[in-house]
């Protein structure tokens, strides 16, 4: 067979179109070249940008502080806060501590009877040995500035110690105007439950709060708070009162002996005694706050002192006061406290019987009980105590008010210590509106 001729002009077109071919194809991958690189860059842009965008984000955040892990208590320190209605001996078994060790506790108490009323707001906190679980130490934390640690000393006794935090005290004024009750108008302006009572307590015999304070009545209390480490401890005295009521102004001031007089040095209160009893009896044993104890043998404070006397002999109040406790202590026996007017506190152990009940008013002079030999005691007896500003004194040497008025010796210095806070009252706006608006200043 002969091969096929192909004219010059064929071979040329065959040339052309093999060129336009390839130019095609290449036309072709350059196009799908393309095409997969752009979609190639879309998929790793989309991620690459969100990854900027939350690195952005998180870089706007605020670091996040680190939490200090709470501090970890020891599985052997068991703490209680006081709710009301809580009694010790229900703690003691919520612990569980036995029944016994809370009596040797009380019996270390005896001197202090710091557990014998127990307020929300108090802690007991209990450390118990890591082996045994049996108590080793309590401690009441009653507030910022007074805390008792009781320890065991051995098997049958603890003993305890007052931790006692003078902090600062805060000197304030406090101003208001009668409008409704006093009581309420007090409170209003700042005054405690607690302050207002002993306000109205102080003038009790001079002014019927109930019936001869006005609408438009003022009043000025001067008073000092204490603080430990800036917080308050609930604690707090009154240094001086200035009441208008209509025509009339009254004062009083608290002075060094515990006392509150007026301006012209005369007491709002009646004189104490310094016996809780008619006639004489001989003391069995003086105030001594390095005593051993009769019984146990060991050192442990006597706050008061003891008067021999048979059993149902009349005890009566040394001053005008408020019953704030009749207790029947397995140690202390039956027990009486009475608050006085000031910073005045007295206490009779070992009662036969009360004659009194708590809340009651008592005057100086009047009989609140009968002594007795109930408690821990070695025979008839009675246990009589002062306390001023919570601090145990003797009570047969102590500097309390016998008298009616300041001493001549003392009145510089009581009115130097008027005159500082009358100075704080008249800067007042209160004191400038009564006085121009009080026709006769007569000051009782």
């Amino acid at each position: 067979m002969n091969a096929r001729w192909i004219s010059p002009d064929q071979k040329r077109r065959q040339r052309r179109n093999r060129r336009l071919l390839f130019i095609g194809v290449v036309a072709c991958l350059v196009i799908v070249s393309a095409a997969f690189f752009v979609v190639r860059h879309d998929e790793t842009a989309e991620p690459l940008l969100a990854e900027a965008e939350t690195v952005a984000v998180l870089s706007t955040q605020p670091p996040v502080a680190e939490v200090e892990p709470a501090p970890v208590v020891p599985d052997n320190i068991v703490t209680r806060d006081i709710q009301p209605g809580d009694n010790l001996s229900a703690i003691f078994d919520s612990i569980p501590v036995a029944q016994p060790i809370l009596h040797q506790v009380l019996a270390a108490d005896e001197s202090l009877l710091a557990l014998d009323v127990l307020h929300p707001g108090n802690r007991l906190t209990f450390t118990l040995d890591e082996t045994t679980r049996e108590l080793v130490a309590m401690e009441l934390f009653i507030h910022p500035g007074k805390q008792v640690v009781y320890r065991k000393v051995d098997d049958k006794t603890f003993e305890y110690e007052e931790i006692v935090n003078p902090g600062i005290w805060d000197r304030q004024l406090i101003i208001g105007e009668i409008n409704g009750s006093f009581y309420l108008s007090a409170m209003k302006s700042g005054l405690s439950e607690q302050e207002t009572a002993n306000v109205a307590d102080l003038f009790r015999s001079k002014v019927d709060f109930a019936r001869d304070m006005r609408a438009g009545d003022l009043f000025q209390v001067v008073r000092k708070q204490q603080f430990v480490d800036g917080q308050f401890t609930g604690q707090s005295l009154i240094e001086g009162v200035r009441i208008y009521n209509q025509d009339q102004v009254y004062t009083g001031f608290l002075f060094e002996d515990g006392n509150y007089y007026d301006l012209k040095g005369e007491s709002l209160a009646s004189a104490f005694r310094r016996y809780p009893f008619s006639g004489n009896y001989r003391i069995t044993s003086s105030f001594n706050p390095r005593r051993k104890h009769p019984i146990t043998g060991r050192i442990t404070p006597h706050n008061g002192v003891d008067f021999g006397m048979s059993t149902g002999t009349p005890v009566l109040a040394t001053g005008d006061g408020v019953v704030t406790r009749v207790v029947n202590h397995p140690y202390a026996g039956k027990y009486i406290e009475i608050q006085h007017s000031g910073q005045y506190v007295t206490r009779y152990l070992h009662l036969s019987r009360s004659l009194v009940h708590r809340g009651q008013k008592v005057k100086r002079g009047q009989q609140i009980a009968k002594s007795g030999n109930t408690g821990r005691s070695t025979g008839p007896h009675l246990h009589f105590e002062l306390r001023v500003s919570g601090r145990p004194v003797n009570p047969i040497k102590a500097k309390i008010p016998m008298a009616a008025a300041i001493p001549k010796a003392k009145r510089q210095i009581f009115d130097e210590q008027v005159a500082t806070v009358l100075g704080l009252m008249e800067t007042t706006e209160v004191h400038q509106i009564a006085k121009s608006e009080v026709a006769t200043d007569s000051t009782l």
